[in-house]
């Protein structure tokens, strides 16, 4: 066995939250490595956040080529390029690998690319993808270890060879027939893309709404934008079976309200959840315990069963948002320099990113009424918003919630055009802890989307 090598931090996986870590610690002076199986920088700029907004913008373009008409556009015929459309998001890819090779480098954290197992408790035997074995040990570790896309039990899926989120950003070409199983966030923005990109598009979902988080009113308006853009939904569906191979011909059988059904198509995108990646890597060594989900289990300064060993992002159970592993990469980061934060009461945002987006912070309706706590509520189409006029963005609407005997913000939803830009100004309202009044007497510069926020508060019921 070769000789064990010591470091101060080690951590397997190069997520955010992960590397962040290794190179804060490294540039404090502490000796840092991250272990890496394949993805340097992790999924986010590899398979999922960026490269997924890369294409979600080539068919925002695709639909403006084609509507052109409606801005005084006069032009000729136009087709959509899969070859460059793929071309595009690698060299962007690209760039963000070389962004972090860079970053490495400049922070002194070692990257180690191979795959790591425990042999030990703090003690990584890695495989390395060039050949050779090395053993490291940790003063702490940290597990990074992210999640994969989740393959249900759904007899002829598998050997069907689905698509998930990373093979669909991979293709060249141009599915006739796209069957999405899966209403959630990454479902809706891929089946809206490759319709504009020319796709036949339907989705089968097996709850009664898309986006099965949010309000009705929500999930109500991101049914009438897809089925506006021509893409067929199925809700309360039960799929029974898959026959055929995606990327030549698939047949699926499903239980509806209305009766069996069959849909014919020629691929399949399953966007269902997904699995954390805690399989198979030896934490019952590692002295690791896992909650009934398979995700590490931690406590709230993100600490594992294990004495010295934490656990950040996906793989512990947090929100699966880039941004939220980055904030777990901050507690740590504080409780390895002596700090006590903790991951209680975050008020953690998220963006979807149809066309029309979806941005969300705080309580929503539903949390309110099972939570029991009794708020007043403003809405405020978009279309009353003069920027979206400008634009002929008029579809959806923004949403407040207030306390019911107070002047406290609870919580803010919106679809609609820059919706993750609007959201984040009152979130920032929320984290001060301002009065909801604080934004309805704001001047606020004309004309932006931002602005909307001001006859919205001034909507809101007076307690």
């Amino acid at each position: 066995m070769p000789q064990e090598e010591r470091f101060d931090v080690l951590v397997l996986g190069s997520g955010e939250g992960g590397k962040f870590l290794a190179w804060h610690m490294a540039k404090s002076g502490h000796r840092s490595a991250v272990v890496e199986r394949k993805l340097i920088g992790g999924s986010c700029p590899n398979t999922n956040c960026l490269p997924s907004k890369n294409e979600i913008w080539s068919a925002k373009v695709a639909d403006l080529v084609r509507h052109a008409d409606r801005f005084g556009m006069v032009t000729g015929s136009a087709a959509v390029d899969m070859k460059k459309v793929l071309a595009r998001k690698r060299d962007m890819v690209d760039g963000l690998i070389a962004m972090h090779l860079d970053l490495y480098k400049s922070s002194g954290a070692n990257l180690i690319m191979g795959t790591g197992r425990f042999i030990a408790p703090k003690t990584l035997e890695v495989s390395l993808n060039d050949g050779g074995t090395r053993v490291l040990t940790g003063d702490r570790v940290v597990l990074n270890l992210g999640t994969r896309a989740t393959i249900p039990d759904i007899p002829g899926l598998a050997a069907a060879k689905p698509l998930t989120n990373v093979e669909a950003l991979e293709l060249d070409r141009l599915p006739d027939h796209l069957v999405v199983l899966g209403g959630g966030y990454v479902g809706l923005e891929l089946a809206q893309a490759y319709r504009r990109f020319g796709s036949r598009v339907c989705i089968v979902e097996t709850g009664p709404q898309l986006a099965a988080r949010e309000d009705p009113d929500i999930a109500a308006a991101i049914l009438e934008m897809m089925r506006d853009e021509g893409i067929e939904v199925y809700l309360d569906a039960k799929v029974l079976g898959v026959d055929g191979r995606s990327g030549e011909s698939i047949s699926l059988q499903m239980h509806t309200p209305t009766g069996d059904q069959t849909i014919e198509g020629s691929d399949i995108l399953v966007a269902t959840g997904r699995t954390p990646n805690t399989e198979g890597l030896g934490l019952d060594l590692a002295g690791v315990k896992l909650d009934a989900r398979g995700c590490v289990a931690v406590n709230d300064r993100l600490e594992t069963s294990a004495p010295g060993v934490f656990a950040i992002g996906d793989c512990a159970g947090s929100p699966q948002f880039t941004h939220v592993s980055f904030d777990d990469f901050r507690i740590i980061r504080a409780n390895l320099t002596g700090g006590g934060r903790t991951k209680h009461g975050r008020l953690i945002p998220y963006c979807m990113f149809t066309d029309p987006p979806l941005a969300h912070v705080g309580l929503s309706e539903g949390d309110a009424q099972r939570q029991g706590i009794a708020v007043r509520v403003a809405k405020l189409p978009i279309v009353a918003v003069l920027r979206s006029r400008t634009m002929s963005e008029t579809r959806g609407f923004m949403k407040a919630l207030v306390e019911a005997d107070g002047d406290r913000i609870l919580g803010f939803t919106m679809i609609g055009a820059e919706a993750g830009e609007v959201m984040a100004v009152v979130q920032t309202a929320m984290s001060a802890g301002m009065s909801y009044t604080g934004l309805r007497d704001a001047i606020i510069a004309h004309p932006t989307m931002a602005e909307g926020l001001v006859p919205l508060f001034s909507n809101m019921p007076v307690h």
